[in-house]
């Protein structure tokens, strides 16, 4: 199974069953719109968003979270594009994706759990946050499933479809 996540040909096929693929497009579309709100929107979505009350802090403090915001988004917009490379490049690499995804999810819980946010409100993001997870979860299952895998055990390790 960790061949699947890690394969030893790092190629643009992608092994698994379609329904990973195609999941794969429109997680990789929302991450990277999130990394572009964080990055272009005047508050960077902390109050627009994330319910950060900002009106209530000073100029100076609600223009450094802002600008946290606005790095987080580059950081983001940085990984992001792994995920479309992968997409368009390196399909082999999409199941990795998915646990990287997942992980970053259920990182954040732990985070946010240990070092919860004053909120003037629920998050806009927890939803959107929460169906990539399950959606990444369920794309990494079929991705590591498929007909494409077959060739691998057969005689020569599928060195033919390279």
């Amino acid at each position: 199974m960790i061949h699947r996540i890690l394969p030893a040909c790092i190629d643009n096929r992608f092994r698994g069953h379609r329904l990973g693929l195609w999941l794969f497009v429109p997680i990789t579309f929302q991450n990277v719109t999130e990394s572009l709100t964080h990055l272009l929107t005047t508050n960077g979505g902390a109050q627009s968003i994330a319910t950060i009350p900002l009106d209530t802090y000073s100029p100076s403090a609600a223009q450094n979270v802002v600008g946290l915001f606005a790095r987080m988004g580059l950081v983001q917009l940085v990984l992001e594009s792994l995920l479309v490379l992968v997409l368009a490049r390196y399909r082999a690499m999409i199941p990795l994706m998915y646990v990287l995804i997942v992980t970053e999810y259920l990182a954040s819980r732990v985070v946010a759990a240990v070092k919860p946010l004053a909120l003037a409100g629920t998050s806009g993001a927890s939803t959107p946050m929460l169906v990539i997870a399950i959606l990444s979860a369920n794309g990494l299952v079929v991705s590591l499933i498929g007909r494409g895998y077959a060739d691998q055990s057969a005689p020569g390790g599928g060195a033919g479809a390279h």
